[in-house]
């Protein structure tokens, strides 16, 4: 993936895995095959570089549908995997603003434009 583009925006906030786990009432093993099964994204994060989750990529406990991973996550993971984008490149791609979109990823995942993020992560492959 190119650098980072200034268009770059910082995750609000980031959760560890037991903090996940204890926020979506499951055991640290299970939020790890969440992670494993692409429903859920964590990467290095913080001093020590631990496994961390960004707070945009989980529905709280008082939101619909939580608590637990955003609903959309895990489609747009595999295609963004099916491109060749490991974890980190498929982070920096959800945080980065799209000029199609006119927002970052992420953001237009949890406004429920499913149907734009995914059209775009489509032709990433090719």
């Amino acid at each position: 993936m190119d650098a980072v583009s200034s268009a770059y925006e910082e995750p609000s906030g980031w959760y560890s895995v037991p903090e996940v786990a204890e926020m979506f009432g499951l055991r640290q093993r299970e939020v790890r095959s969440l992670l494993r099964e692409k429903r859920l994204l964590a990467v290095p994060h913080g001093p020590n570089g631990a496994a961390s989750v960004a707070a945009e990529l989980v529905v709280g406990p008082g939101e619909p549908d939580g608590p637990g991973p955003l609903p959309a996550l895990r489609g747009t993971l595999i295609l963004l995997g099916d491109a060749r984008y490991d974890d980190h490149e498929a982070f920096k791609w959800l945080f980065t603003v799209d000029d199609e979109l006119g927002s970052t990823p992420i953001r237009a995942l949890r406004e429920g434009r499913t149907h734009a993020v995914r059209r775009i992560a489509q032709t990433l492959a090719f």
